[in-house]
Order: structure tokens, then C-alpha cells, then sequence
């Protein structure tokens, strides 16, 4: 007698919340009572905080991004936190070394760019509409002596020290403006919590010291429930990790894969995900799609059956693309994807255009063409040398315009449309030439 798996369906309230979270594997860690919190289906307002260190928000920041979708899709009431107060101060968690602070005409731009970003993944709109807010509107308005008073007396220094993110750091050296951060955090959670009634803050594993420094400042400055119950709550996800060991949210040259075009293309950002190592995809699939249990079911199961037909990862590269580029564009990154990895010509422009924008384009003149293959090579810079563009042409390994180059000295064929040039090198790597004004 076989067992059929049975495929789990979550409350679509706020009770369901948890549960879908912890078989995403996003659930880390709670406060007493927000289970009980949440089984009651009240409305809830919650918020994460997004660091505006960089210009626009990355994929590592897509773990809180989830967070607050599939709180708004258990209806809780989101708010987007940016720190364009404490981004001026930096926060030490999961860091070894001090932040450079920001100018703060620097970080207003990075906040203003924020909103538009965040509107892909979260509704401002409805009963329960997100919201967005930035710390500085009332951290700037704080004078030092109200906040050591006001806030700077809930705390003992042993009760500081003995948090993860002060541990850390106390060997290699921890600025006062560093060490102060966590009371900063906590004075927002009191903000929230008192304006707007903010219940609940949510972040990473490593946000967990600062989170309950908010419970705390909150506990000793609030009047106490009649039954006894916390008047607020804390919720972290698991910290995920790149293979390199690193917080996610880099590619595997370190460099930041940004949710903005400016920084990183619809067409290498669709790449990022369509190569994501089979090991990684389950989790992928749970933490950065909407898909239910049956669609990740069904597209595990297709990648162990075929692991070359990558269906899973493209399922993965086609929704996340989509969602953070919108469909038209999507579109376009995977027209281009297919046409520069499958070996056929390329002789759409518009492809032709996308590629030579995002995947390593180069721009070359008459006289480039005039000097051959391998005068070309050097040129444009695909090959370091002619010695070694002459080796790469010997072996077989240059195809220009899906003509394979096999004579070091002859001539490049006729370009596509009188101004492309599509170089291949080996198997996978791609390059489209534009001629030059």
C-alpha cells in the first residue's frame, strides 16, 4: 500500500502566515505570543527596515521584500521602513568592519528611488495597502539629551554587550555610533508602534538583537495589556546565503545584482537566476516565487527527472524577471537569453541591441574590420593578445557572424544589417559588436 503526499494548504489568514513561512523555510524565530496573535485574525500592522546604503534596493533584499508579501497576503498591513536616518549611522550587524557613512543628499536619493522599486512586489492600495516610511522624519527631530533620557535609561550596558551583533565586533573595534544603533532601531519600533500601532517587526536572523531592543523599549514605556499579553512582537526569517558562504544577495563575481535596469540588465539578471545551481532552486523556488506547494512539487520533480532541460530555473528566471521588470521586458531578456545559447544566428536587431547593451558589448570601427580576424580580436578586446587570438582561432573556438574562423588571417564576414558583429567564444560566452558613429 503506497502513501500519497499530501499537499499542505495554509489558512489565508493572518493564522496561515507562520505556517506558510515555515514550509518556505522563512521562518526563523518569534516573540512570546505572536502565534497566539496571529490565530485571533485580527488586523496587523508590520514593518522591516530596508538599509539605503546603495542606490537601489538589491536582491538581498528580496528576503524581506517576501516577508512583507506574504504578510499582506495573510492580510497584515505592511510598512517599508527606509533608514534615511540610521543609514547616516550604519548598522553592525552580520558586518566586520564600520560602514562609510553617506552624505545625507546622497542617501535622500537613494530613499527617493525606493518607492517605484517596491511597488512591483507590494500593493499601496486597498484595505490592506502598504505603506512606506523613512526614519529620518523623526530621528532628525530628536535632541540628544531627550534620547539618553528618554531612551538611553531602559537600557544597561551588559544588556548592549551581550547582543550578537556587539559581540561580533568588540575584538576588531566598534565605534560609539555603531554601538548606539540598536537604541536607534528600538526608538523607531516605539515610533511605529505609538503612531501608527505597529505591532510587530520583522527582519533578518542577524536584526534579532535590535528587533527585541524594540520590545524591550517598548515593554517599559507602554502600559501593560489587561490580559497580560505583549503589546508587540518580533518575527526574523533564517539568514540565506550565497555558495560562497556569503549573505545573499551578490553574484558569484561579488558584485550586487541590483532590482533596478540602471544597475543590472533584465538580461543579466534574468542569467543570474536561469544559472542557479540545482541545489539551490527548491529553496529559491519558496522563498522568491508565489508558487504553491503542487507548482514547486511539480517543477522538483521535472529537475530530477531532466536536469538538463533546466525547467525549474527558468520557471525560477521567468517569474522573478518578471515581477521586478514587468512582462514586456521579461520577454525580451528571454528572446535574447535563447538567441545568444542556442546556436542559431542572430539577426533581430532588437536582440542584437539588447545584447550588445547588457552582455558584454563592444563597439568596433572600419579600420577594426579592415585588419582581420585577428587585428579584430585585440581590437575589441575579446582577445588579450594576437598570439592569443591566433591559439583560440586555431582550436576551433571563434565563430564571427556563425562563420567559424579558422584562418588566422582571413577576412571577417559581412556585418549583419551593415553593423553587427556576433562573436562567439567557445560555448558559452557571447559577444555583439556594434560599428561605431
Amino acid at each position: 500500500m503506497t502513501t500519497e503526499s499530501v499537499t499542505p494548504s495554509f489558512d489565508p489568514g493572518l493564522g496561515g502566515l507562520i505556517p506558510e513561512l515555515r514550509w518556505r523555510g522563512m521562518f526563523h524565530a518569534a516573540s512570546d505570543g505572536l502565534e497566539a496573535r496571529f490565530a485571533t485574525n485580527r488586523p496587523i500592522t508590520a514593518y522591516n527596515g530596508f538599509d539605503p546604503s546603495g542606490p537601489w534596493l538589491h536582491i538581498g533584499h528580496l528576503v524581506p521584500i517576501f516577508g512583507l508579501i506574504h504578510l499582506q497576503r495573510h492580510r497584515g498591513r505592511p510598512i517599508a521602513l527606509v533608514g534615511g536616518g540610521t543609514g547616516m549611522i550604519g548598522d553592525p550587524s552580520g558586518r566586520s568592519s564600520e560602514r562609510n557613512l553617506l552624505s545625507r543628499e546622497r542617501l535622500a536619493e537613494n530613499v527617493a528611488s525606493m518607492r517605484p522599486q517596491l511597488e512591483r512586489f507590494l500593493d499601496f492600495s486597498g484595505p490592506q495597502a502598504a505603506s512606506m516610511a523613512n526614519n529620518l522624519d523623526w530621528l532628525e527631530k530628536i535632541h540628544l539629551l531627550d534620547f539618553l533620557r528618554d531612551v538611553g535609561k531602559h537600557f544597561t550596558i551588559p544588556y548592549m554587550l551581550a547582543k550578537d551583533s556587539v559581540q561580533v565586533r568588540l575584538e576588531g573595534g566598534l565605534s560609539f555610533t555603531e554601538f548606539s544603533y540598536m537604541l536607534i532601531q528600538a526608538t523607531d519600533f516605539q515610533h511605529l508602534f505609538r503612531s501608527v500601532g505597529c505591532e510587530l517587526q520583522m527582519g533578518g536572523a542577524d536584526q534579532w538583537g535590535n528587533i527585541t531592543a524594540g520590545l524591550e523599549l517598548i515593554r517599559r514605556t507602554s502600559d501593560q495589556r489587561p490580559d497580560g499579553a505583549p503589546n508587540a512582537f518580533a518575527m526574523a526569517y533564517p539568514l540565506l546565503l550565497n555558495p560562497s558562504g556569503a549573505k545573499f544577495g551578490k553574484s558569484e563575481t561579488g558584485d550586487s545584482v541590483w532590482l533596478h535596469p540602471d544597475g543590472t540588465s533584465p538580461y543579466a539578471f534574468y542569467q543570474h537566476w536561469l544559472n542557479t545551481d540545482d541545489r539551490d532552486v527548491p529553496t529559491y523556488l519558496r522563498w522568491f516565487t508565489l508558487f504553491d506547494p503542487a507548482q514547486i512539487a511539480a517543477l522538483e520533480a521535472a529537475m530530477a527527472e531532466h536536469p538538463e532541460r533546466r525547467e525549474a530555473q527558468r520557471a525560477l528566471a521567468l517569474d522573478i524577471t518578471t515581477r521586478v521588470h514587468g512582462a514586456e521586458t521579461s520577454a525580451r531578456a528571454i528572446a535574447a537569453s535563447e538567441a545568444a545559447f542556442s546556436g542559431s544566428p542572430i539577426l533581430d536587431p532588437a536582440i542584437l541591441e539588447t545584447l550588445h547593451r547588457a552582455a558584454d558589448g563592444f563597439d568596433y570601427t572600419t579600420a577594426d574590420v579592415v585588419d582581420g580576424a585577428i587585428g579584430f580580436l585585440v581590437a575589441t578586446g575579446t582577445s588579450a593578445s594576437k598570439g592569443e587570438a591566433r591559439r583560440s582561432i586555431s582550436g576551433g573556438a571563434i565563430t564571427i557572424n556563425d562563420r567559424r574562423m579558422t584562418d588566422a588571417d582571413s577576412a571577417l564576414p559581412e556585418p549583419i544589417a551593415g553593423e553587427w558583429y556576433v562573436v562567439r567564444i567557445g560555448k558559452r560566452r557571447v559577444r555583439v559588436g556594434r560599428r561605431s558613429s
